[in-house]
């Protein structure tokens, strides 16, 4: 019998890491936005795309909250964090859902787990798909860094 995975959860919370170093930029392509990700933690990477993505719809919601749980496996994690924010742009299409924040994101090998707290509004349709064109997700000495191409 395989030894039972113990999912891994952020060790401290996620508002006190993303008050650190998180970095990301948009980078500027023809009918497509290039979102470059710095990040101390895996979970990071991920909070901070859908800083990004609410970025992106720029529509504020109602005052009601709305809280939508996400679970998706992936091959790896560059294909997670594509499913993930394709997962943002189908919520914001098909159920107008204006994500603000991820409050618990748990990885586990190639699955995801989240919480993603937002309200109803009117999302900016901005965002088509998200490619597989140079999607990357690595680890490097300063913690991980993704890309992501947004067809636009």
């Amino acid at each position: 019998m395989a030894p039972r995975r113990v999912p891994r959860r952020c060790p401290e919370p996620l508002e006190s890491i993303l008050a650190r170093a998180t970095v990301y930029r948009w980078v500027d392509h023809t009918g497509e936005l290039e979102l470059r990700i710095e990040a101390p933690t895996e979970e990071a990477v991920f909070a901070d795309a859908l800083a990004a993505f609410a970025e992106l719809v720029d529509e504020k919601g109602s005052d009601a909250h709305e809280r939508r749980e996400i679970e998706l496996d992936g091959a790896d994690r560059a294909l997670l964090l594509a499913d993930w924010l394709n997962e943002l742009v189908y919520l914001a299409d098909a159920q107008q859902f204006v994500p603000e924040r991820v409050t618990d994101v748990y990885l586990d090998g190639e699955r995801l787990r989240a919480t993603v707290s937002g309200s109803r509004g009117d999302p900016s349709p901005l965002v088509k798909a998200v490619t597989r064109h140079r999607l990357a997700f690595e680890r490097d000495e300063g913690g991980w860094w993704a890309r992501v191409v947004l067809d636009v």
